[in-house]
């Protein structure tokens, strides 16, 4: 009796498995539509599927989301044609521009920036990136050139290098009060890139750069403290881990991605040693058609060095909206950043978003304690609300707009203007 089920059930086997096997559908071509920039070879390297593997919808399903997180893909679908155990496969792509101007500008009480220049975010149709810029802070003239290749063919590495000169007007705090200076930093820089499959990345490299700083002529203070002027020589080396689960859908963002990084600073003039660690996360979801909420959360901590030249800022441009221009200095900062972005318009090609959206931040004082963090002096508190203006057609083509206020002290508000998404 048992050797009769056994034999039944060896036959059923055998049955489902041949079956299975019938039913399984190899790819013999996969084929791209639609495109006039992008390259084929590029898209193939970006799917994990190849001609000869055994067809999965599942899979596919994956492949097509890929293909719309791209820079270059606005949609994407795909299309079979199958002759008895072989499937065809056409890939339906629409491309967008992403040659894009860079036009950012802004006015904070104090501080009145703009910036021009242009990126392109599929270089040469393989998705590499390119970028020029030239900025001017309240007069004092900076810029970046920049090139990242994400990855290079038929391997899981990828490089960037770029050129920076950065100028501003710094208010360092002192304990008699703020001083403001002048500061330039010129650097050049250059990273390596290694994959991890699809969704993991770990970069790492350096930069040397040259810091000056010199006081500025009109000064809150009569007899402002620390030095004159004076420049140093440094170079960083740091190592960034990624992990990147976000899915793109015009507008539309869900998932989540969060990163560490580490950072060393060698001064080369006096031979010390300054450390930094940084861990931030995103997360994005859908519940509703036409809704869309975004979190950033920030924690990063420091050497704890008693100087006003800490790393850490409170700016509108960085991290709350409203609050000024470098309002704030620290050595250990923990900033989380709320959004709610209702869509009022959806169109094909554009949408408008009204945002409603939540700042907080806390910092360590520059040779304080950690409690600092939870010192009620130390916390900012920002709300405001703002719009967002969409163009799909190029990526992105977000106009930005933000008006944000101190919960704590009305009078202390700004307004953020720029292109893309503040995060």
């Amino acid at each position: 009796m048992i050797n009769t089920f056994l034999r039944i059930l060896f036959i059923v086997f055998c049955v489902l498995h041949v079956k299975a096997q019938d039913s399984s559908l190899l790819v013999k071509e996969i084929q791209f539509l639609g495109l006039q920039k992008t390259k084929a070879s590029y898209l193939n390297d970006i799917i994990s599927t190849e001609a000869g593997d055994i067809f999965k919808e599942e899979e596919w399903s994956e492949n097509v989301q890929r293909l719309k997180n791209l820079a270059g893909v606005m949609s994407a679908s795909y299309t079979l044609d199958t002759l008895d155990n072989e499937v065809h496969i056409s890939v339906n792509v629409e491309e967008r521009k992403t040659a894009l101007p860079i036009i950012n500008f802004g006015g904070i009480r104090g501080n009145i920036w703009f910036a021009v220049g242009a990126t392109e975010n599929n270089f040469r149709g393989k998705g590499d990136v390119a970028l020029a810029f030239y900025q001017n802070n309240n007069g004092r003239h900076a810029g970046q050139i920049y090139f990242r290749k994400p990855e290079i063919k038929n391997t899981q590495w990828g490089y960037s290098f770029g050129l920076n000169s950065w100028a501003s007007n710094e208010p360092l705090f002192f304990n008699e009060g703020t001083v403001h200076y002048l500061y330039d930093n010129n650097a050049v820089s250059a990273t390596g890139i290694k994959h991890f499959g699809y969704h993991r990345q770990l970069e790492f490299g350096g930069t040397y750069f040259v810091e000056k700083y010199r006081q500025a002529e009109e000064q809150e203070l009569l007899n402002p403290p620390g030095p004159t002027a004076f420049g140093v020589n440094k170079l960083l080396t740091k190592i960034v881990f990624k992990q990147n689960f976000i899915n793109y859908n015009t507008f539309y963002l869900e998932g989540h991605e969060l990163e560490l990084s580490y950072q060393n600073v060698y001064n080369l003039d006096d031979f010390n040693w300054f450390n930094s660690l940084a861990f931030q996360t995103k997360y994005f979801s859908k519940p509703r058609p036409k809704i869309n909420l975004a979190l950033r959360f920030r924690l990063a901590i420091s050497t704890n060095d008693s100087s006003p030249f800490a790393p850490f800022v409170a700016d509108s441009h960085v991290n709350i909206r409203g609050i000024g221009n470098r309002i704030d200095r620290g050595t250990a900062q923990a900033t989380l950043n709320l959004e709610l972005r209702k869509t009022v318009v959806e169109k094909k090609s554009w949408g408008g978003q009204f945002v409603a959206f939540m700042d907080s931040g806390t910092w360590r004082n520059p040779g304080g304690r950690l409690s600092d963090l939870w010192d009620t002096a130390q916390f900012r508190q920002f709300i405001g609300i703002g719009m967002r203006l969409n163009y799909q057609e190029i990526f992105g083509a977000t106009f930005r707009l933000d008006y944000g206020i101190d919960v704590f002290n009305p009078k202390q508000r700004g307004l953020v203007i720029g292109l893309g998404q503040y995060f």
